[in-house]
């Protein structure tokens, strides 16, 4: 029996994978999250920089924020309170800093409800949102991991990682640094990504917090950047 549940366990979590990978459509490759002006900028020019930039958004900026309203979305579906679900995700929204971040959130977590629906619904993802149709991406993301029965803390690393794997990839795309490059970054970056994680995990809202100001700066001037290859 043992076995039979640890198995059962370990299933449980392998959608992850699927719903976090480039392929789970989502529309992630088309959004840096501000980095294509930080790179225009000169802010962010070789591996080094970018792990700077990667470490401060893990300590200071938006994914931390969004893996605090990750956690409080997951600790919402398991109390199976509909009410501060939507609460969360109204606020998730209000959060973004700039036109851009919100088309980015909401843009990613309509398209990943749309495909979560199709093949993993539950009923946590047809609780929100219950006004309008704006449900911001990390929202959608736990509102399916808890709805699955899945553990907050790994769903939130594994949610965290595959935000910052998106912005090594967008940075690849840049010309800012070679695939290679791009995974010695990654290596780099994982451990901060997961503690940031965990902490998030066990967070509440009254620890939101972000001063990652040159982010949201970088996402603003995006918006009239000349030449782009991405939507943020």
């Amino acid at each position: 029996m043992a076995t039979a549940s640890a198995e059962a366990g370990d299933w449980r979590e392998l959608p992850l994978f699927l719903w976090l990978s480039p392929a789970f459509p989502v529309g992630s490759f088309a959004y840096s999250h501000g980095l294509e002006w930080a790179v225009e900028a000169g802010d962010v020019v070789d591996a080094g920089s970018l792990r700077e930039w990667l470490a401060d958004l893990a300590a200071f900026g938006a994914p931390r924020a969004d893996a605090v309203l990750f956690a409080a979305a997951h600790r919402a579906v398991e109390a199976e309170d509909w009410r501060s679900l939507n609460e969360v995700n109204e606020l998730a929204i209000a959060l973004a800093g700039s036109a851009e971040r919100r088309l980015e959130t909401t843009a990613q977590g309509g398209a990943f409800r749309l495909a979560a629906r199709a093949a993993w619904d539950c009923e946590a993802l047809a609780r929100v949102p219950q006004r309008g149709d704006a449900i911001a991406y990390p929202i959608a993301v736990a509102a399916a991991a808890a709805g699955h029965g899945m553990a907050r803390e790994r769903a939130a690393q594994a949610f965290v990682v595959g935000l910052f794997a998106n912005l090594v990839s967008a940075a690849v795309r840049l010309s800012v640094i070679g695939q290679t490059d791009g995974q010695r970054v990654l290596a780099g970056i994982l451990r901060d990504a997961s503690a940031m994680a965990r902490a998030a995990a066990g967070a509440t809202l009254e620890d939101l917090g972000a001063s990652a100001f040159r982010s949201d700066i970088a996402a603003m001037r995006h918006e009239t950047q000349y030449s782009r290859l991405f939507r943020s």
